[in-house]
């Protein structure tokens, strides 16, 4: 009994040393990732704790369990929609990608460490892919809103980039072990093996959960521990039948996410609980694990291998990745420095250590400095790198969205009223919302007022509103808390509806419209322009420069005005 209670008090105490400390950190922009990884090391052997663990096995089952979870939420978070942009250069990053990068890494590190190149290689195969945990929580504590198609190809490649990395690992294993055998083609057929078994499984898994869960009548909590327990058996299966787990898993999120509206907020609050939670277990146990003592003697060496990635191999890889898809320089060059690197090569580490590697000790330390490494200096610089490379968005607040309705499509959303908002002092009942979307209610010092005897809108009021889901982006724009002038300077001064004739827009800007571009609308001249669009996009047309502000279903519904190219675009 005093085990269990000496367990329980140490697991907790880091636990809330962690989250305490992270909150501090990160007004300072230290990722919070970065400090449960910190206080794990201090607990450990080496550390102020003098805690002794080294039980690889169960590590290796809470950091495959945690990126279960972690892979399911970001599924469960992300739209269909963004396939339209980002699905085809995400697979090619998740596999070409992740062998060219593991490749350069593979060698310098041979040469580095003078070790064998097989060990090399294997080295550079655990570290070769981006991970999901550090991508997703860097891309949502950052604060920072990117451009749709560098958030979105970050985001599917480092859900679906595992399988080769796994894949290159246990190849290299075997290879390590059984020296005279040839494992190329058997390598490709597994990786055919593991993508396609997770991609079809997954999806038809996820619809299955999906289903479940449109016919269970429980509330978040329960909700959101049926989506674990499915999500997590969905995972075990397919890694069972010789598929990627991880993809499938991850393709069961999108489903359900994308099949269960009814879902709302609540499930996804349950779930970021949960995820959270799976996030900063891993950290935490993976910390404790690291032997600080023997990190000293390859530091030097470490620290080349981690410059060599994050400057090198990383950035010259997705340049020749993304050469086919149109991505513009500075897109090119974010991506390349934000393959951030978290849990996933600290689990790719244990299985040459499970399996006797000889070496396989001076890997995992190896790795540990270019997670660590990762996070300190990529994931710190996320906001800072969006506003260089210029590909982040001008900030939109996201209102707070209540249960979802009885139908599925429809929701209750409240915008509170901010002291430099656009709409201060305007009526509600002036206002041309979108087709669909009601005023429910004013909510002033605590009363529900109708919208009439509100009045004009005053600071500190929340206005709730009844909506078609597809309209709550744009709602967002409208009731913006933030000062306009940002806004303004980014996408223009003008706001255009994308359907205006680009011609009529020429002539009152007195520039003449190209000829093949006459008879289009402003939509349709920029998607000649630029076929797959996405918001914050902008396209120099003669004198005019044309800002793509809202997009719907790859159509252009909002656009910006400029009359003169901004500098830096």
């Amino acid at each position: 009994m005093a085990f269990v209670n000496n367990l329980l008090l140490i697991g907790a105490l880091l636990m809330f040393a962690g989250i305490m400390l992270g909150a501090f950190s990160s007004r300072l922009g230290v990722p919070f990732l970065l400090v449960f990884l910190v206080v794990g090391m201090l607990a450990g052997e080496g550390g102020i704790g003098g805690i002794r663990y080294d039980d690889y096995g169960t590590a290796f089952f809470v950091g495959n369990l945690a990126l279960a979870i972690i892979l399911l939420d970001g599924g469960l978070r992300t739209k269909l929609s963004t396939f339209r942009v980002a699905l085809r250069p995400s697979l090619v990053l998740a596999t070409v990608g992740v062998a060219l990068t593991a490749l350069a890494v593979g060698l310098f590190a041979a040469w580095v460490l003078a070790i064998d190149w097989r060990l090399g290689l294997l080295l550079g195969a655990i570290v070769g892919s981006t991970d999901a945990a550090a991508v997703f929580a860097m891309l949502k504590s950052s604060g920072t809103r990117l451009n749709e198609r560098v958030a979105n190809t970050l985001e599917i490649e480092s859900g679906v980039n595992d399988p080769m990395a796994i894949a290159l690992t246990t190849v290299l294993i075997e290879l390590l072990m059984t020296p005279g055998e040839a494992r190329g083609l058997a390598m490709v057929g597994e990786l055919v093996l593991q993508f396609g078994l997770g991609t079809v499984l997954g999806i038809g898994l996820g619809r299955g959960l999906a289903w479940a869960m449109q016919r269970a009548s429980l509330g978040e909590g329960l909700g959101a521990l049926l989506l674990c327990s499915g999500g997590v058996a969905a995972f075990a299966l397919v890694n069972a039948l010789g598929g990627s787990g991880f993809i499938a898993v991850y393709l069961v999120g999108l489903v359900v996410g994308n099949r269960t509206r009814r879902a709302g907020e609540n499930l996804l609050r349950a779930m970021d609980g949960m995820a959270w939670l799976a996030q900063s277990s891993m950290f935490l146990l993976l910390g404790l694990l690291v032997s600080p003592g023997a990190i000293p003697g390859i530091l030097p060496a470490a620290a080349a291998i981690s410059a060599f990635l994050m400057f090198a191999a990383r950035p010259a890889a997705v340049w020749l990745c993304l050469l086919p898809f149109r991505f513009a320089g500075r897109e090119v060059a974010f991506i390349g420095w934000m393959g951030l690197r978290g849990a996933v090569p600290i689990v790719l580490a244990m299985f040459p250590m499970l399996a006797g590697v000889p070496g396989s000790g001076t890997l995992f330390n190896v790795a540990f400095v270019v997670v660590l490494a990762s996070l300190l200096f990529q994931g710190t610089s996320v906001a800072f790198a969006a506003r260089r490379f210029g590909v982040g968005l001008p900030p939109r607040d996201e209102p707070v969205v209540r249960p979802t309705l009885s139908d599925d499509k429809l929701a209750v959303v409240e915008f509170p009223v901010g002291e430099r908002a656009p709409l201060l002092g305007v009526m509600l009942r002036t206002l041309l919302l979108p087709e669909g979307v009601g005023v429910l209610s004013v909510i002033r010092g605590g009363e529900p007022l109708d919208q009439d005897a509100a009045g004009a809108l005053r600071p500190g009021d929340v206005v709730m509103l009844l909506a078609p889901d597809q309209h709550v982006d744009h709602l967002s724009e409208m009731f913006a808390r933030i000062d306009v002038a940002s806004r303004r300077k980014y996408y223009g001064d003008f706001v255009l509806e994308g359907s205006a004739s680009f011609a009529d827009v020429c002539a009152a800007y007195g520039c003449e419209p190209p000829a093949e571009l006459s008879g289009m609308t402003l939509d349709e001249a920029m998607r000649r322009r630029a076929p797959r669009i996405v918001e914050g996009d902008a396209v120099q047309i003669s004198r005019l420069l044309l800002v793509a502000r809202e997009v719907e279903g790859g159509r252009v519904v909002k656009v910006g005005l400029k009359l003169e190219r901004a500098p830096g675009r």
